[in-house]
Formats: C-alpha cells, sequence, structure tokens
C-alpha cells in the first residue's frame, strides 16, 4: 500500500493539482516574454517582486516530478529531507508519503521546508494537517539563507531545491556540508541556475549530475 495513492493524500493531491492548473497568473506577469520571464528569476531583487505577485498562485512541481520525489525518497529509505520552497505543499506531501511508507508508524524521519510568503506557509500548513502528515515536516518561515543557516541534521538524504532559483548556488553551499555520500539532490527548473549548475555538473567539486525529465537536474552527492 502506498500513502501517496489512496486516502486523504491522493485525494488532496488531485484537488490541488486541479486548482494549480485552473489558477490564473496575474496579467502583469502572463504578458512577459520567456526571455523577460528568465531575466526576473536571474535576478535576486526582481525574483522578489515576481514572487510576491504570485502569493496566491501554488507554483507546484508537476505530477510526474511529484511522484519522482516519491520514489527517489522511498528507493532511498531517506530518514533526513530538506526542501527549499515549500509553496502550498504540494511537493512535501509527496516527500512526507514516501517518510510515511518507508520510516513506518514510530514517525522516524523528518523534512525540513523553508517558505518565503507566509501565507504560502499557512495554507502548506493546512494541507499537511488534512492528509494527516504534518507531524513529519517542520516548516520554517521567512528567507531561507537564514531559515536553512542553522540546525540542519548532520546526514541528510535527500534535498529539494524548487524556491528562488537565483539563491540555488548559495542554499546548496548551505545545505552541502550535511550532505552524505550518495546523497541526492532534486532541482527544479534548474535552468534558470547557471551557477548552481555549474557547481553541481563538474566531478572535480564532488558531484555527478544529470538533467532528468526535460525540466529537473538530478545530483548525487560523491562520497
Amino acid at each position: 500500500m502506498s500513502t501517496l495513492t489512496q486516502g486523504p493524500v491522493a485525494d488532496l493531491l488531485d484537488r490541488l493539482f486541479a486548482e494549480a492548473a485552473a489558477a490564473e497568473i496575474p496579467p502583469a506577469l502572463a504578458r512577459l516574454s520567456a526571455e523577460e520571464r528568465d531575466r526576473l528569476m536571474r535576478s535576486r531583487s526582481l525574483y522578489r517582486d515576481l514572487y510576491h505577485g504570485l502569493a496566491e498562485v501554488a507554483l507546484p512541481v508537476s505530477p510526474t516530478t511529484g511522484r519522482l520525489l516519491y520514489m527517489l525518497a522511498c528507493s532511498l529509505k531517506a530518514r533526513t529531507i530538506v526542501e527549499f520552497g515549500t509553496s502550498f505543499g504540494i511537493s512535501t506531501l509527496h516527500l512526507a508519503a514516501a517518510l510515511r511508507d518507508t520510516a513506518g508508524a514510530d514517525g522516524a524521519g523528518r523534512i525540513i521546508t523553508t517558505e518565503f510568503e507566509p501565507a504560502k506557509a499557512n495554507r502548506a500548513r493546512d494541507n499537511l494537517r488534512v492528509a494527516g502528515l504534518a507531524d513529519l515536516v517542520e516548516l520554517r518561515e521567512g528567507d531561507a539563507l537564514e531559515t536553512l543557516a542553522r540546525d540542519l541534521p548532520p546526514a541528510i538524504d535527500l534535498v529539494l531545491l524548487d524556491g528562488a532559483k537565483v539563491l540555488y548556488a548559495e542554499i546548496l553551499a548551505l545545505i552541502e556540508p550535511h550532505l552524505r555520500p550518495g546523497a541526492l539532490v532534486v532541482a527544479d527548473n534548474a535552468e534558470h541556475a547557471p551557477d548552481y549548475l555549474a557547481r553541481v555538473r563538474d566531478p572535480a567539486n564532488g558531484w555527478l549530475s544529470v538533467p532528468f525529465a526535460g525540466d529537473v537536474e538530478l545530483s548525487m552527492r560523491l562520497g
């Protein structure tokens, strides 16, 4: 049996993905060209403006990426997961379902996730409660450069990067000392984070990395 595909989690994810698909992007953002959006994503100050404008929009991982996260976490038998960019908690639900299915009833698993927008953090908390997975998640609200700069576990198994793309390299630098050999990092839409890609695609930096499914970079920390 899979927590992901049954009961309250499956029903909730179906609803959240449907709502995300139906949500309207604010017109000012919808009119931006691909080049203008890329420029916004690569600028720290401009990205904050972009993100504030999407405070009521879910911006989730795709259903395919969500299932990939669940499968990776289960295959690793992950016990400690860190997520940058909670949004409404859709990716968090996939990761928490994997912890529930592999860690058992004793709850020997933990996700640390961080979200900048208070409204999104509140939505994520509500969704995790509805799914019955809130006990596995520590949601840190605020700037990830601060929330992930403290109290990280010594051996992280899996990381999801799905927040401000311009911060991917800096977030990785905070987390990297805590990654166990063989830990995996999934970076969504990493094509907007060239500094990050340059780091993880160079084996001299201790990484093995491949693009996956068109919009994901999957990287393994070498021993």
